[in-house]
């Protein structure tokens, strides 16, 4: 872990993993502890998580900087994780330094160490609601004073959609958000599927399940067209995650993942 101590909250317990932490431990970050580094060799050890992991944070980074291209300059991101290694501020600032950023998680570590990366960004900031209650994060005050709902908006549900239940109606609450979003804002998803490796995925599912751990749920191709409603799918479509839009950097078209990714624009 890195040296830097300046993004541990204080009264942090360090033997309570964190799923954030965890998945920047895979994704070969510094933000993390032994507790984390269990519970990420957990998930090692019947899923490829680290190229997932890698595939999703390329696939970010292409369809911020994507964004920005069709002259979006402000951006909500849910449940957003740890704000580091590239994530979207960092990304979308680099092209344009005008850009905001809100990021949206539920977890309490989460939270914590996040407001104390991004302390003094007054362009960025977190927002400790759960995402299934639009209504509390597009009313937050950091939502309100950092998205201007007039707008575009780049809208970002990467790698989370698995955490929701079909009881939560994963259909529902992400219609809510698309409604919020103006004419021109674009809805980027990136969701686990069985579609790919069907055996490994209900490993994996088995694997959380008894660890006790929130459950996921895996989804076809057609459970997460159903996300984008009535949002005009952007090409290349529905594809894995290293077949949308690669980049010389970021892997070639006929690579596959355990993750579906699209991009679709509200008209």
């Amino acid at each position: 872990m890195s040296a830097t101590v300046n993004w541990i909250p204080e009264g942090l317990d360090r033997e309570v993993p964190s799923a954030a932490r965890a998945y920047d431990y895979i994704a070969g970050g510094t933000h993390h502890f032994e507790a984390d580094r269990k519970l990420g060799d957990q998930v090692l050890s019947v899923l490829p998580a680290r190229d997932m992991s890698r595939h999703n944070r390329q696939f970010l980074q292409r369809v911020v900087r994507f964004m920005v291209g069709r002259g979006i300059r402000q951006f909500l991101d849910l449940g957003s994780g740890l704000p580091v290694m590239g994530n979207v501020h960092e990304t979308a600032q680099q092209a344009a330094p005008e850009c905001r950023v809100v990021y949206v998680d539920n977890e309490r570590a989460t939270i914590g160490h996040s407001e104390l990366i991004l302390r003094g960004d007054e362009r960025t900031a977190m927002v400790g609601e759960d995402l299934r209650d639009p209504d509390a994060v597009l009313n937050a005050e950091a939502t309100r004073r950092l998205i201007d709902f007039s707008q575009p908006v780049g809208f970002l549900m990467l790698g989370v959609t698995q955490f929701l239940h079909d009881e939560d109606d994963p259909w529902a609450i992400t219609a809510a958000y698309r409604r919020a979003l103006p004419s021109g804002s674009c809805l980027a998803l990136s969701c686990f599927t069985w579609d790919n490796d069907p055996e490994t995925m209900r490993n994996t599912v088995e694997m959380f399940q008894r660890s006790g751990r929130t459950p996921i749920v895996p989804r076809t191709g057609e459970e997460v067209r159903r996300l984008l409603g009535d949002f005009e799918l952007l090409d290349p479509g529905l594809v894995f995650t290293p077949q949308w839009r690669p980049d010389g950097a970021s892997g070639a078209a006929e690579e596959r993942s355990n993750l579906y990714a699209a991009v679709a624009r509200k008209p």
